[in-house]
This record gives structure tokens, sequence and C-alpha cells, in this order.
């Protein structure tokens, strides 16, 4: 499979593409083709030197050429920039491709971090992305519980829960399956998309734990 990774040149970005490129081509993908090649030379350059399997190719493209390219495409972008960038780029993916979305609608108030979704009485980042799909199936909720820090490290044997939520049958089989191929995570099924809210709100309650305290990159295992 092509997965295209929205906003690749971050760390999330960073993580999926050292994690997947075992197994698939990653299209890394940014508003700057320039940003995106050298972001993809830099990922190339530390799985060789972290002796990773890459059957696959790591290459970078400008955001529209990996939506239009990809098999699945991943979302790590901002909540704040889900209207702009999904109007732009989601008209023009292939119809059989599956998008994931592991968007999170955080912010911090005095009281610590919280859902804008609860807070200002906003939609969820499943709702607000899902406007934009042509077929509305083929998006999965998923990968909100994950830390950054850990995703990057491949050495670190992540061993933790993600929570997915979609309403088609193989868009979610496809997502469980790349969540397997990552070692020592395991996928679990909250149910349909409308209650993604319930995935993302898992984000501010792991923050607000890792600060008050003292954690590092805390994820969650359901036990």
């Amino acid at each position: 499979m092509k997965i295209g990774i929205i906003g690749g040149t971050g760390g999330m970005g960073k993580g999926f593409a050292l994690r997947w490129c075992a197994n698939h081509d990653i299209l890394i993908g940014s508003r700057d083709a320039q940003k995106a090649r050298e972001a993809a030379l830099e990922y190339i350059s530390s799985a060789e030197s972290e002796h990773l399997p890459a059957k696959g190719k790591i290459t970078g493209v400008d955001n529209l050429s990996a939506a239009k390219d990809s098999d699945v495409l991943v979302l790590s972008i901002p909540y704040e920039n889900i209207d702009s960038i999904c109007s732009q780029l989601l008209p023009y993916v292939k119809e059989s491709c599956i998008v994931i979305c592991p968007i999170v609608p955080l912010t911090k108030t005095s009281a610590g971090f919280e859902l804008i979704s609860f807070r200002e009485g906003k939609p969820s980042a499943f709702e607000l992305v899902q406007k934009y799909m042509k077929i509305k199936t083929n998006l999965v909720s998923a990968f909100h519980t994950i830390s950054e820090k850990k995703l990057i490290d491949t050495k670190l044997v992540l061993d933790s829960d993600i929570f997915v939520c979609g309403d088609g049958e193989k868009p979610m089989e496809t997502v469980n399956g790349l969540i397997r191929e990552i070692k020592n995570l395991r996928p679990i099924q909250l149910g349909p998309g409308s209650l993604s809210y319930l995935a993302e709100s898992a984000t501010p309650i792991l923050i607000n734990a890792m600060i008050r305290n003292k954690m590092k990159n805390p994820g969650i295992k359901i036990i």
C-alpha cells in the first residue's frame, strides 16, 4: 500500500513513516514540497542508521499529491486546520482511499488540557473531517493515545492499546492491520464514528495525568 501522511514533517509523521516503511511505501505530505523531500531524506537516514527493515520507499511530496496517490491517508494536522486542509484535499482522494483521523480538539485552560468539543460545544474531529469525505464510511478514527516521542523511538516496544471508531467494516479491518504491524500495539473497537469523541477525549486525560503525576509519555492498556 501507499500510505500518505498529511503533516508528515511533524513528529507523528516521522513515527508513522519509520514504523510502516517496513511493509509500505510512505508519502510524506507538506504544503512545501521541498520541506517534505528533506524530511523524507531524514527519515530514510534514520531508518538506515537504526537498521530498520524497509521494503517500502519514503518520498516527500506536496499535500495534494499525497492525497491523490495514497491508498491510506493519515491526517496529522491540528483541529483548527481541518476545514481549510480537508476542503482542499479530500475531494481529490481515490474512492477506495481510507482516511485515518488521529486529530484531537485540544485546548489548554487554567484547569488543564480540555476537549474543545466538550468545553465549547464544537464537533468532534471525526465529524468535521467526515463532512469532506466522498465516501464517509472510509473514515476511521484512531491513534489518539499514542505518544509522539514513543512512536518515533523505533527501539521502543509500544505495549499499549489504540481505540478505533468507524462506520465501514473493511476500512476498520485495514486500520486494525496497520495498528498490529506496529509491534505490541492492539486495536480496541469502541464503535461507530459517532463515538469517536470518546477516543478523542482520552488524549487530554493522558496529558493531564502525565503533567500532574510526573509521568513520562503514558499510554492506555486495557486489562
